[in-house]
């Protein structure tokens, strides 16, 4: 890529990052300066749906750069803007998804948005999700009686059933205890915050089908076993998020039976009945999980407002939950007509803030999930769009064609062979792309994203709702997708089990009881990636904070760029082998030496300041360059 005018919400290029409504911003561009001195440059900002231009000043130049500022006054709850540079041949527009030499949609703009901060922790975390079924057992488990649904499951024998009747209810037996027996593992590679998917009494193995939100399920261990574990988390200094489903309950709910049948029930209003309430909507049409009506007043007391609701009880002491991860927040408070969805998320995290300005909120949106999350309402998004789906197709597996045109399913450490599925697309796993279809992904979706929220989005190669990416991808490239994890804007979510290589053709199938006491179950022991990837999020604040600026994006090779004031983090992957890939726009030291690196990869700067690389197939690197720094008018 040709170093190209660059700008991001990041402290290098915005000096406030929650400003209040009404207040002035300084923000910069900057521009290489080998490049023919533009005739004028403006901000172009939208004032109530109405463009504005203010003139930039010239900085000055540093390191090969030429800084311009202009004032961003915050006019708008989120306020859109972008850079208008005038050059020898035209106009080149300057958004979030780059730049172009034409006119571009306010839908690409960079966003700031007013107050409503977000914690400063979040974006240095390290998230770890347990599905608590399949992570661990402890010995008290086996005194509990097993309900009428579980088909019971042995932890080391029995295979998981990914597609089935049984499948929603093959019962491992895992609990809260025996997640509490294994915190060790969680700081051993790196993680900062515990996430548990549902654990409210439900009658299924995953518990969104909550039959009641006012206590822990027996099977987990009740009420008890989550406050002793949320205890000894935070003697650890790790947070705990749970799972809450804010857009349907389970049908044997009590708030469910009450209104079922009975219009005359004060929970009557709280989902969609029919005029009798005989006939209800349902999340997808699947009848055990009816869906909430967002209409109602009084669910909105009983689930967030009340002292003892379901958003506020576990945040409170004796719990004291550090936040909610919300089940498919996208459809929240969505049913034809009605969309409540911004009120719904934007009155929850309101209640969240007054219990704790400290507390987690994201959501769960499996689509174009920035328009839902502009600052004031969900933190943060858990998607796949922007990250995972482009990140399977850049590393997926060749595929080969039979004669009727079918798909063959290629062999390597793969022992799952269905194919995998691909987030329910109609098509059998992944198609492969280039670095390029990647980066142009990514950009789209993730351009809308306030920066602020793009630090709180969390990148994950896999999820409990998805097949395991090692199944996914080309065998021994899952360091590669690590390393991306981790280094991207955004908060890396390890699903248990990636540490472990574990595989799986759906999100059933991946939900594998974790291979504690038998390695021969055990793909790929990663756990050392995985530690060593945290502790450089650790230790280098640019790659949690910093900005981020593309260098390359061709074909096997991705390269871009963190950067702060203070230190650069260069970070490069080669799904294939690659030598004399030189990249500009750098400020080097002479022949760096990598941070960290999966496979050897070499790093030269030749005798014009650019940096030279060279790597064999599915190898990464990430190394330290200088910070950058503003023209001396700015320092």
């Amino acid at each position: 890529m040709i170093p190209a005018p660059h700008h991001d919400g990041s402290a290098l290029y915005v000096d406030r990052q929650d400003p209040a409504l009404g207040q002035d911003v300084a923000v910069r561009l900057r521009v290489p300066a080998e490049q023919p001195a533009p005739g004028g440059v403006w901000l172009r900002s939208v004032r109530d749906a109405e463009p504005h231009y203010d003139e930039a000043t010239r900085l000055g130049e540093a390191e090969g750069w030429v800084w311009w500022q202009a004032v961003l006054t915050v006019v708008n709850p989120v306020q859109k803007y972008r850079w208008v540079m005038r050059t020898g041949t035209g106009s080149l527009w300057v958004n979030a998804r780059g730049t172009s030499q034409r006119d571009t949609p306010d839908a690409q703009d960079f966003r700031i948005c007013a107050g409503a901060a977000i914690p400063e922790w979040i974006h240095r975390s390290v998230m770890y999700q347990v599905f608590p079924d399949r992570f661990a057992r402890s010995a008290s488990a086996a005194d509990r009686e097993l309900p009428s649904w579980a088909v019971p499951a042995d932890w080391d024998t029995s295979e998981v059933i990914g597609r089935g009747p049984d499948t929603p209810y093959q019962y491992y037996g895992g609990d809260l205890a025996g997640i509490g027996e294994h915190l060790d593992h969680l700081e051993a590679i790196g993680a900062t915050v515990l996430y548990l998917t549902p654990m409210f009494p439900a009658r299924s193995n995953h518990r969104y089908d909550a039959s009641d939100f006012a206590g822990v399920d027996p099977l987990l261990g009740g009420d008890e076993a989550l406050i002793r574990l949320v205890a000894d988390a935070h003697a650890r200094g790790l947070r705990v998020v749970g799972d809450l489903t804010t857009n349907h309950s389970g049908d044997a709910h009590e708030w469910f039976r009450a209104a079922y049948r009975n219009p005359e029930a004060p929970e009557s209003d709280f989902y969609y009945f029919s005029k009798d309430n005989t006939e209800y909507l349902a999340w997808l049409g699947v009848d055990s999980l009816p869906k909430f009506n967002w209409r109602s007043q009084g669910l909105r007391e009983r689930f967030i407002l009340d002292d003892d609701s379901m958003v506020a009880r576990w945040l409170q002491p004796p719990f004291s939950m550090d936040g909610w991860r919300i089940d498919v927040g996208n459809m929240t408070g969505r049913a034809g007509a009605d969309d409540f969805n911004h009120e719904i998320a934007a009155l929850i995290r309101q209640r969240m803030h007054d219990i704790n300005p400290e507390a987690l909120l994201v959501a769960e949106s499996t689509s174009d999930a920035a328009p839902d999350f502009q600052g004031d309402t969900w933190q943060g998004a858990m998607t796949y769009t922007n990250f995972t789906r482009p990140l399977w197709q850049w590393l997926a597996r060749p595929r080969t064609w039979q004669d009727d045109g079918a798909a063959v399913m290629p062999q390597g450490n793969v022992t799952s062979q269905p194919w995998p599925d691909f987030y329910g697309l109609p098509q059998r796993g992944p198609d492969s792309t280039g670095a390029e279809e990647f980066l142009d992904t990514h950009l789209d979706f993730a351009a809308a994203f306030p920066w602020r929220v793009r630090l709180a989005n969390l990148n994950a190669i896999d999820t409990h709702d998805t097949a395991r990416a090692a199944s996914a991808i080309l065998p021994g490239a899952q360091p590669l997708a690590v390393a991306l994890q981790f280094t991207l804007p955004g908060v890396p979510m390890v699903f248990m089990g990636d540490e472990f290589g574990l595989e799986g053709f759906n999100g059933e199938k991946s939900r594998t009881p974790m291979p504690w006491d038998d390695p021969r179950r055990i793909p790929a022991d990663l756990r050392g990636l995985y530690a060593s990837l945290s502790a450089l999020r650790r230790e280098r604040p640019a790659l949690t904070s910093g900005g981020l600026r593309w260098l390359h994006a061709e074909g096997g090779t991705l390269a871009f760029i963190r950067e702060d004031h203070h230190e650069a983090v260069l970070v490069v992957l080669f799904r294939d082998a690659a030598r004399g890939l030189r990249l500009e726009g750098l400020n080097p030291e002479a022949n760096p030496v990598p941070l960290w690196s999966h496979g050897t990869v070499t790093c030269e700067v030749d005798e014009d300041s650019g940096v030279v690389l060279g790597a064999q197939a599915l190898c990464a690197a990430a190394f330290t360059l200088p910070g950058t720094t503003l023209p001396a008018e700015r320092r």
